[in-house]
């Protein structure tokens, strides 16, 4: 009998015999000093996005935070609970991070649910549902635009979905008050699954444009 999934018991094997043998000092070093990350990341915790993979970084070089469909809701002190809220307070006022990049995907399973909410078990009266509400004024717009198809239409909100969430970034005041001091500089991206393409925002047009990938 195990503790763990067989899998998993074999990934860390391989972890232990592998990377962290190669970059053990690296490892005792983080220990022993802390994080000090330049870069939070907001992402989904879609299995097939993730941004260590994505951006290959190395243990110590992102503060990641995932949640459904990469969303930040607004700005909210009521006392009640907000474990986004306060990964991103902790990234910002504790570990001091110089950089906020939202990266959506395609595919999103979160964004399909908002885009049919019949979708099982996906209702709106569940944590989902009541999560992609966030993002209800966008949703009603794109899932009524009979001129698009499907995947156009799920495609469409996942970029909004990015633009959503950094105007919800701006109304954290520790946010918005770094970012008019030139301190914290704030991006958008999207990952393509199925191609591996990395489209970034542009910060002027709002539109997503693809990098040189050198």
């Amino acid at each position: 009998m195990t503790h763990l999934p067989e899998k998993l018991l074999t990934g860390y094997h391989n972890f232990m015999h592998g990377r962290f043998e190669v970059e053990s000092d690296r490892y005792r070093r983080l220990a022993q000093e802390g994080q000090s990350p330049d870069t939070l990341v907001i992402a989904c915790c879609d299995s097939r996005s993730a941004p260590e993979t994505i951006f290959d970084a190395g243990p110590g070089e992102l503060f990641v935070l995932r949640n459904v469909a990469n969303l930040v809701p607004p700005y909210e002190p009521d006392g009640e609970f907000h474990a986004t809220s306060a990964a991103l307070e902790f990234a910002v006022q504790a570990l001091k991070v110089k950089n906020i990049v939202v990266m959506g995907h395609g595919r999103c399973g979160g964004i399909k649910a908002a885009l049919d909410p019949a979708m099982k078990p996906l209702s709106p009266g569940d944590f989902i549902g009541r999560w992609m509400s966030l993002l209800a004024p966008a949703t009603e717009a794109v899932a009524g635009n009979s001129m698009m198809t499907t995947t156009e239409r799920q495609t469409a909100l996942e970029r909004i979905s990015i633009r959503y969430s950094i105007a919800n970034l701006r109304t954290f005041p520790c946010v918005k008050i770094l970012e008019d001091k030139g301190k914290l500089t704030i991006y958008g991206a999207w990952f393509d699954i199925s191609t591996g393409e990395l489209w970034v925002m542009n910060k002027e047009t709002g539109d997503f444009e693809r990098p040189e990938a050198g």
